[in-house]
């Protein structure tokens, strides 16, 4: 169950029955995706996210994994972060705070994610950020401290 290496689906995945649809799927994991980047702060699910495209939670899972390469829960997680960094940056906010602002709902999985992503507790982080981003502009100091997941460093290096 091999798909052509040419229409751009991983090697372990059959590629979706016609172009028409394949474009009309990727047009709906536009939309989750999107609302994930307008709507991180809220409570968010797949289950909902897949009754706003009218899909099955786990086909929703599948088909964003095969276009952007990671689950929409991991998205919405990595949004969170990012967000959380720029937070934290700033300094005039808790850790908790933070937590918070950006939607997640229980401070220790927001500190292990924050952990596994950025390299370092977000307590370091607001602490030592806030020395390091001192004159660079926000909109330079987000693209510089975007949070690099280890296979996009891999592929990265790999080019």
């Amino acid at each position: 169950m091999t798909a052509s290496s040419s229409a751009g689906w991983p090697r372990t995945t059959s590629p979706p029955s016609s172009p028409e649809q394949y474009l009309r799927d990727l047009a709906l994991l536009r939309r989750v995706r999107d609302r994930i980047d307008r709507e991180y702060a809220r409570p968010l699910n797949v289950e909902a996210l897949a009754r706003g495209v009218t899909m099955s939670a786990g086909h929703l899972s599948r088909q964003f994994r095969r276009a952007y390469g990671e689950s929409p829960y991991s998205y919405l997680m990595t949004r969170r972060i990012e967000r959380a960094m720029a937070l934290l940056r700033r300094g005039d906010l808790s850790v908790t705070e933070v937590c918070f602002a950006v939607g997640c709902s229980s401070l220790g999985t927001f500190s292990s994610r924050f952990t596994e992503l950025v390299g370092v507790p977000p307590s370091v982080y607001r602490r030592e950020s806030a020395r390091e981003a001192e004159g660079i502009p926000p909109c330079v100091a987000k693209r510089v401290t975007r949070p690099v997941r280890n296979r996009e460093a891999s592929a990265s290096w790999a080019q």
